[in-house]
């Protein structure tokens, strides 16, 4: 993360977050990994008669693709690299926390859009299936409430360590 104060002893939230962040990563490089796999037999079996072609390639695929964008999306918050563009110019601490603030405060707006409208739209998808593996579609839609919980647990731990920062009480 950039520019974030050091804590002399983490506290349990901040523990619980660390070890999210470290799933979330795992989980990124896992779905990335599996996601070679259908996208793969898709290729061969277009082009070749090599192996058959599988139906439930297609949709093995957007469902990671799906969820490897929204972890990568947290993830992203989490480093702070995720809607985070360098545009000032070269600010004082202070200024450059207020800033980062207001980032933030965007980020959380997002999020609550996310949390909202992605609980409705899980709860829209419930009883539901895809047409062609018959999987339950809310594993697709629950990604877009998880990522708007996770960004206010992130935006809201980087918003308190800028607010440290801005009225100075950060080492």
């Amino acid at each position: 993360m950039t520019d974030i104060p050091t804590l002399q002893s983490p506290s349990p939230w901040r523990r619980v977050t660390a070890l999210y962040a470290k799933l979330l990563e795992f989980l990124l490089a896992v779905g990335l990994g599996v996601l070679v796999i259908p996208v793969t037999l898709q290729i061969i079996s277009r082009y070749t008669s090599l192996i058959p072609s599988y139906i439930w390639t297609e949709e093995m695929a957007r469902f990671l693709f799906i969820w490897t964008i929204m972890i990568g999306a947290m993830v992203g918050v989490r480093e702070a690299l995720h809607f985070e563009v360098d545009v000032w110019p070269d600010l004082s601490r202070r200024s450059e926390a207020a800033v980062r603030i207001l980032a933030r405060l965007g980020i959380l707006a997002f999020a609550l859009v996310f949390v909202i409208a992605g609980i409705e739209f899980t709860r829209f998808a419930w009883n539901r299936t895809s047409e062609l593996a018959d999987l339950p579609l809310w594993l697709i839609h629950v990604a877009w409430p998880v990522a708007g919980f996770t960004w206010i647990a992130f935006a809201g731990e980087q918003i308190i360590d800028e607010t440290k920062i801005l009225f100075g009480r950060a080492s």
